[in-house]
């Protein structure tokens, strides 16, 4: 990063292969979470800005769509390469903007990598169809083409992994790409521009801007723009996806989550609690697929709740960077208030407060974004600390009498994005897996983000659009397909045809 004359950050936009400031009337703070200090400026784009880096893709897109796939895909080679070699340095910079500790940081960049490795099997993706002698002499055959300029709006809680879930792939199709990162954490955009430049991308295919709701708005009402894919929050969601077709684009827009896990009263209770903490406090409670509701079966209930009490109290909150760390701070001070309030909240609304995080002190970071983790039970459906989304270290625990309750509990909450089941009893796995109305479904596994090869999404007010991140859905979404019918002058009939083809 460069350094102003105040000695922060001045984190810039990336286009045409280089750091460009653009218009630097409005910029924005960047924190380090553990200390509160601001370590950085963001420089906001305006429609100008966010048009010069659309512009850029549109005149390197038509020859790197013309590039071979196995080209394209070795460019992909490279960069995953440089991730690997640079995986603790990215690591390094989500830890000191965002504030999860360093070795979630590091998965999270696994996670990212892992579709990059998708990405460099392109040439095998974007094989077409053929069928020979579908009529006389004639053949049909199908192939997939890139959109254009395409571009990606993405959150803060993953600020390395959720963009590579698009521009992987949008760029191993033969797209250009630009990249509206979160405002929050928006430094590591500008390392991947980097290291795609160093993989060989050439200038202009890959673009960064940096800002709000004005670049926003900017790509989803630029004309030149095809498509945008978007992580965020379902009312953030709902309006990408309204905007977005509104202006002609195709969207893809994931939203917010309400996770559910069931805990049966046949599970492993000890795995059950290890995996409740992890999903429900790690990185803060600042994922999308954090398990924020415990749904307790039966006469499981009050051994589960004492023994995610003892382990809540005793979680080791700090820095991020300190490795005795298990859960970092909240990525702004904004955020830890409206956290701090859905716990007031669920006191007023008479939920038992069981584990109170809210006067969590660091010693040495005590200017820190830090909130400990909080425990609720009896929870109740009609709480609004049950129906939105804290996204924060906040875990309520409803109570069910039986397996058929805790499933309507779940299909009947606005949020499916994803569940997890914890049982002994492969019958109620099955049918939980069938009957429950949620996008990703995990059996023991509290987590069940799908891997690179398969796609992710939820259901419901969870997903805005047709298709869902990465995999296979990503190859779709980020090309069109086009029906070929071929037939040579040799087989040719003689005489003006004046009906359909029919396979004759």
């Amino acid at each position: 990063m460069g350094k102003s004359e105040t000695n922060l950050d001045d984190i810039t936009h990336w286009i045409d292969g280089a750091r460009v400031g653009g218009t630097p009337a409005r910029t924005g703070e960047v924190f380090n979470p553990a200390t509160g200090e601001v370590t950085g400026l963001v420089r906001f784009a305006d429609a100008a800005t966010v048009a010069a880096a659309v512009q850029s893709g549109k005149r390197a897109f038509p020859a790197w769509a013309d590039t071979p796939a196995l080209r394209r895909a070795r460019v992909m080679f490279k960069f995953k390469e440089l991730l690997e070699k640079h995986q603790e340095s990215l690591a390094a910079i989500l830890t000191r903007e965002h504030g999860k500790v360093l070795d979630d940081a590091k998965g999270e960049v696994v996670r990212g990598i892992e579709v990059v490795e998708f990405a460099c099997g392109i040439p095998h993706l974007l094989k077409g169809d053929y069928s020979e002698q579908v009529s006389t002499g004639i053949d049909q055959y199908s192939l997939r083409q890139p959109l254009g300029v395409v571009a990606g709006i993405t959150p803060f809680n993953f600020p390395a992994m959720v963009p590579m879930w698009m521009y992987p792939i949008a760029l191993a199709c033969g797209n250009a790409f630009v990249l509206k990162p979160s405002e929050r954490d928006p430094s590591a955009s500008l390392m991947m521009a980097d290291l795609l430049q160093r993989a060989g991308l050439p200038d202009g295919v890959f673009n960064v801007v940096q800002g709000d709701k004005v670049a926003v708005d900017a790509l989803l009402h630029h004309p030149d723009v095809a498509a945008v894919s978007f992580v965020g929050s379902t009312p953030i969601a709902e309006y990408i996806h309204q905007e977005g077709t509104r202006h002609g684009k195709r969207v893809q827009a994931l939203g917010g989550a309400k996770n559910h896990m069931v805990v049966m009263p046949d599970a492993d209770l000890e795995q059950a609690v290890d995996a409740l903490i992890g999903s429900a406090y790690g990185s803060a409670g600042e994922r999308c697929m954090a398990i924020s509701v415990a749904v307790a079966v039966g006469r499981i209930a009050d051994a589960l709740v004492e023994r995610l009490a003892a382990r809540a109290k005793s979680l080791k909150v700090g820095d991020g960077m300190d490795k005795a760390s298990e859960m970092g701070p909240l990525v702004t001070g904004a955020h830890q208030a409206k956290v701090k309030g859905y716990v007031d909240l669920g006191v007023q609304e008479g939920a038992k407060l069981v584990v109170d995080g809210r006067r969590l002190t660091v010693p040495g970071r005590e200017k820190g974004f830090f909130l400990g983790g909080s425990l609720f039970d009896h929870v109740q459906p009609s709480m609004r600390i049950y129906r939105e989304e804290i996204f924060g270290p906040v875990l309520g625990v409803v109570r069910v009498p039986d397996f058929a309750a805790a499933v309507d509990l779940i299909n009947a909450h606005e949020y499916g994005n994803g569940v997890a089941l914890f049982t002994a009893d492969g019958n109620t796995a099955r049918e939980f897996v069938r009957r429950v109305k949620v996008g990703m479904v995990g059996i023991n596994v509290p987590i069940p983000v799908p891997m690179a090869f398969y796609s992710f999404g939820g259901w419901k007010k969870s997903l805005f659009g047709d298709t869902h991140a990465y995999g296979m859905d990503g190859v779709r979404f980020y090309t069109r397909m086009k029906a070929v019918m071929q037939r040579w002058p040799g087989s040719i009939g003689k005489g003006a045809e004046f009906v359909m083809p029919t396979a004759k």
